[in-house]
């Protein structure tokens, strides 16, 4: 290999990704605005859920559980009527719908056991199971106290404390906008070497570089290093400007040796790219082969689900894929402060996995040129 041609060669690249709007935005927008949304709207997380109130008993009890319902986890509940609820339900307007009975507190005082009507919009799939057991503890919360003239905790024969490492606060954010990141890398990786070749394709330039004195190797070397600097540089920068600085996510461990870890894998997932494109005739058709192999890296290397729930044949299966490893040194680097004496075994796995792939792709790479 020559050095100077694949620097030049890599120059190239970069010249012609940044005249290429499309893909700086996408890059842009992957590190900044998609981290930043994504972490505020956190699946699990249920914040200011819509939420109405149908008071047909007009009690005390009545007012009291509809005062339950307050910010930051439920807008303020409106009082509606009942033919108003199926409507407001029909058109969107409400995820949950409480509605208490005429009665109610009378019923309460005799001993006997009313029932409340909770309508759910279950289509809002992030908040309505979350949003139902909340409503059903805060109910039954007010319903206890009523009964009891008091509020009381319940005696418990063993005193349990809760220490919570690692995210003290219970902040989901926390978990996002890291997750996010790391998702980013992977994704960015892939989809600009990938472009990068489809261009030379569409462009034209495929056949100048076969009469240039360049051997297919120094060719998709370039191509690699690259793609993976950009990808490196705007991940440094998303981690210091949007997760800690817009955000206010405390990075526990070593950034820089999380940024080592991820050239590694930027080693892998470039080379992965640039394998995907040789099949690819085009983007659209680059695009779909994306779908089908990003989205199980993404669901199964246990960035998003813990591998240890998942079926041991897709545990030792996953094992082969670079985006596995990557998750157990990210989340023991950035979540919990480990240093490389707990994330070596990983880094030699990726690199190995990283060497596999660029073999394997150099050898497709060059029947795509020839």
């Amino acid at each position: 290999m020559n050095l100077s041609n694949i620097w030049a060669l890599g120059v190239k690249e970069l010249r012609g990704l940044m005249r290429d709007p499309v893909l700086m935005v996408l890059i842009f927008y992957a590190f900044s605005l998609s981290i930043y949304t994504s972490s505020k709207v956190m699946p699990e997380t249920l914040n200011k859920a819509a939420i109405s109130v149908v008071d047909e008993d007009r009690s005390q009890v009545s007012r009291r559980i509809a005062d339950a319902f307050y910010p930051p986890y439920f807008v303020p509940p409106k009082l509606i009527t009942q033919p108003e609820m199926d409507a407001r339900m029909d058109a969107g307007i409400d995820t949950f719908a409480l509605n208490i009975p005429p009665n109610f507190q009378r019923q309460l005082l005799g001993g006997h056991r009313p029932v409340l009507q909770l309508n759910v919009d279950a289509t809002r799939i992030t908040q309505a199971f979350t949003g139902a057991g909340y409503i059903a503890r805060i109910t039954d919360a007010e319903i206890s106290e009523y009964l009891g003239r008091h509020r009381s905790q319940p005696a418990i024969p063993v005193n349990l404390t809760l220490r919570s490492r690692f995210n003290p606060d219970l902040n989901k954010q926390w978990f996002g906008a890291i997750s996010n990141v790391i998702t980013a890398i992977t994704l960015l990786s892939i989809v600009l070497t990938g472009a990068a070749l489809i261009r030379e394709r569409e462009h034209g330039t495929v056949e100048h570089l076969l009469v240039m004195p360049v051997t297919s190797l120094e060719i998709m070397t370039s191509k690699v290093w690259s793609m993976a600097l950009v990808v490196l540089m705007a991940a440094g920068a998303a981690f210091v400007v949007i997760v800690q600085g817009f955000l206010n996510v405390p990075i526990p461990g070593s950034l820089p040796l999380f940024l080592g870890a991820t050239v590694l894998h930027l080693f892998a997932t470039t080379s992965m790219g640039i394998f995907l494109a040789t099949f690819a005739g085009s983007m659209p058709q680059f695009g779909m082969l994306l779908v089908m192999v990003f989205l199980p890296l993404q669901v199964l290397s246990g960035g998003l689900t813990p591998r240890e729930s998942m079926p041991d044949a897709i545990q030792y299966i996953m094992l082969a894929a670079p985006d596995t490893h990557f998750n157990i040194i990210a989340q023991a680097v950035l979540f919990r402060g480990a240093g490389i004496d707990v994330i070596w075994p990983q880094m030699v796995t990726l690199t190995l996995i990283g060497a596999v792939l660029f073999w394997v792709a150099l050898r497709r790479f060059r029947g795509f040129l020839q």
